[in-house]
């Protein structure tokens, strides 16, 4: 038995999974855990495979195998993945991150390797990306990346058919990259001021436009000619983001998730095209940006895709 874990900077997800040929058994979440101690996220992981164990009649002791699918990014203290995330660690940015805690990393693999014989950490957006390509949107492109727009903002890449990882995993962080002359002063959970994620994460949109993510899409959809200023302004962040990605590692194919995505796709998705449509025409001529093919279960099947 395999345990798919799903790790982001709102919640953790956790299934079951006897192979990759039979549904995904069970489903629990809750909101990250972010108080206690810096090993409380994965505390909360094992206590949540016990609790889909329980609900699904299987023996805890049968899971061998785990794949963890988590928000980024990573630092490495004797090869084990630690989480670096700023909407998990509370020490990265401060105070004035709101954070409830003085972590600066959060305790992840060590304590699930010190139980389960086997353990994959991979960044959210590369095991989505992996996902993708498996059973999603992105089969059978070489060229190609998987965003999520959500809490923070991800990128898995994968060019000439090869996953980038980087050094210690964080390959493809452009969510902390800076793609305009700012002077909003967004404050990024990093400590960055004016990068991607500080201008469009959707903690970053709820703190400095006092409205949530969906109250202000929802605004805009229905013709508030404010929120679409709002609204085109972020589409013009990302785009940006998503154009320089495209540039840099001439890519095919974008595939888009996140909730912040996902449940405005309608809308969003031929804005962010009219960012990339024109630009440079060797570049982007064909390039195609698509919902994820996974949809909002994409998180989820990642962590299985860090099994197969």
């Amino acid at each position: 038995m395999r345990a798919c874990v799903d790790i982001g900077g709102t919640k953790v997800a956790v299934s079951l999974s006897p192979s990759a040929d039979v549904p995904l058994l069970g489903r629990r979440s809750e909101p990250t855990a972010r108080t206690g101690n810096n090993d409380a996220l994965a505390l909360q992981v094992m206590r949540l495979i016990d609790a889909v164990c329980a609900e699904q009649g299987v023996d805890p002791a049968s899971v061998s195998r785990v794949g963890v699918s988590t928000t980024g990014p990573f630092e490495l203290r004797d090869g084990k993945v630690e989480v670096a995330s700023p909407n998990i660690c509370g020490g990265i940015a401060g105070p004035s991150g709101g954070l409830p805690n003085q972590w600066m990393t959060a305790l992840l693999e060590a304590p699930l390797a010190q139980r389960f014989a086997y353990v994959r950490v991979e960044n959210d957006a590369v095991s989505a990306l992996e996902a993708e390509r498996q059973w999603g949107a992105l089969k059978g492109i070489d060229d190609c990346a998987y965003v999520t727009w959500s809490t923070g903002i991800g990128v898995g890449l994968c060019v000439g058919g090869r996953v980038l990882r980087g050094k210690n995993g964080n390959a493809g962080h452009a969510g902390h990259s800076f793609v305009v002359d700012d002077a909003s002063g967004a404050l990024c959970g990093c400590g960055n001021v004016g990068d991607v994620e500080a201008l469009i994460g959707g903690n970053s949109m709820a703190r400095r436009f006092r409205q949530s993510p969906a109250d202000l899409f929802a605004a805009a959809t229905q013709g508030d000619t404010h929120a679409l200023h709002i609204v085109d302004t972020q589409c013009r962040v990302m785009g940006r983001m998503l154009y320089n990605l495209i540039a840099t590692l001439d890519l095919q194919r974008i595939s888009l998730g996140g909730s912040v995505f996902w449940n405005h796709r309608d809308f969003l998705l031929p804005r962010l095209q009219s960012e990339i449509a024109g630009k440079l025409v060797p570049l982007t001529r064909g390039v195609e940006l698509v919902p994820a093919g996974l949809g909002d279960k994409v998180g989820d099947y990642g962590a299985l895709a860090l099994l197969d």
